[in-house]
């Protein structure tokens, strides 16, 4: 690094660190993350682990069996038998039950609005069929001097299926990679704009550009600054995040068996590609914030860019989509896909090797582009 470089990124380092709204968006933001994680783990908690007595009053339009009710004790049913059926449909409405059932001739019928706790009261109900069933069947044949136990058990069915990781962990894995992603990005548009349309709108760009400095120079500077200021962001998020999973592994019982952690693998390539992302990010934006005339319009131009960085993540996490040698090569989708394979222990070094040598490619281009720009007057007009 030249001394002409060095006194540019001095300088612009020092103008970041006295811009309020700069700090505020490297060092506030990543402290939003560990919010995010504690609340999303209190929501699977709290989906995963439904007390059973907040969806067990279940109502009945016919008496129960000696059998019957042996069985909603040992299930933990609440019952409540209506033998009107409208009047037991006006207990469900006046929310008194959380199902009904109604029976006429020898066919059952359970009953409720779509909600999450009919969903619960209705798995639950289910559960109470099955076994009622079973014991009818069993019952049947051996009144008929039949073995039931041979019978019915004329097959064995076992299972063998091993779970790669709880969803819970997967989960959170992937959606926190994409909030240190979404730090990084939000970081990264600032410093960006004001370094360039902020400069040009203040009048301090053409001054600089008359000094004896090659206008590489002044970029390199620039985008070092950037850079530098969205990799301690998400670097610091990085932290702030692993924090986060040891407390968030001993406060909720989705994380007794498995838990959130990172493995060593996991935690290079998250920093790999915070590195890699924050050159390729940094150039995106300084690139389109040259080309506007005001910190405003700045601002509004690189908006779309936002929504595009963070656009794959989103879809990565809701979509079932495998990486593969095209989508290793699509800049912002790789880097979730790979991450998420690598927190899933499937680890291909060639996929990763393709991912960093295409992020290259596209920051030389960007950063050709750059100087292009500055080397042209329309820069500053």
């Amino acid at each position: 690094m030249n001394n002409n470089v060095k006194k540019i990124l001095k300088k612009e380092m020092r103008e970041t660190l006295r811009d309020k709204k700069s700090l505020l968006m490297m060092l506030v933001i990543p402290f939003l993350i560990p919010l995010v994680i504690i609340g999303f783990s209190a929501f699977l908690d709290a989906s995963t682990n439904v007390d059973v007595v907040k969806y067990n009053r279940i109502g009945f339009n016919y008496q129960l069996t000696e059998e019957e009710k042996i069985i909603v004790k040992e299930l933990k049913i609440e019952p409540t038998v209506i033998e009107d059926t409208k009047k037991l449909k006006e207990a469900y409405n006046n929310d008194e039950l959380d199902l009904y059932i109604t029976k006429k001739d020898n066919i059952y019928t359970i009953n409720g609005v779509n909600n999450e706790t009919t969903t619960h009261a209705s798995v639950l109900a289910k559960s109470y069929f099955e076994a009622y069933k079973l014991y009818l069947q069993s019952n049947y044949l051996e009144n008929n001097n039949i073995n039931s136990m041979e019978f019915m058990n004329m097959i064995v069915l076992e299972e063998n299926i091993l779970e790669e990781e709880a969803f819970a962990v997967t989960y959170m894995l992937g959606y926190t990679f994409m909030f240190i992603i979404m730090a990084i990005t939000v970081a990264a548009t600032y410093p960006s704009t004001d370094t360039t349309a902020g400069e040009k709108e203040r009048g301090t760009l053409e001054t600089l550009l008359t000094f004896p400095i090659k206008s590489r120079d002044i970029i390199v500077g620039k985008f070092l600054n950037v850079s530098l200021s969205s990799i301690v962001t998400g670097i610091l998020s990085l932290i702030l995040s692993l924090i986060s999973f040891v407390v968030v592994n001993n406060m909720f019982t989705i994380y007794e068996v498995d838990k959130l952690q990172l493995s060593l693998l996991g935690l290079l390539f998250a920093i790999v590609v915070i590195v890699t992302y924050s050159f390729l990010l940094s150039g995106l934006c300084i690139a389109i914030a040259t080309k506007s005339k005001s910190f405003k319009e700045a601002q509004s131009s690189l908006t779309p860019l936002t929504m595009i960085c963070l656009f794959p993540g989103l879809i990565v996490n809701m979509v079932d989509i495998e990486s593969n040698f095209v989508t290793t090569l699509i800049p912002f989708l790789n880097f979730t896909l790979l991450f998420n394979d690598i927190a899933a222990g499937k680890v291909n070094f060639l996929y990763i090797i393709l991912m960093l040598v295409s992020t290259i490619i596209v920051i030389v281009l960007v950063f050709k582009i750059i100087i292009k720009q500055y080397k042209s007057e329309k820069v500053l007009f």
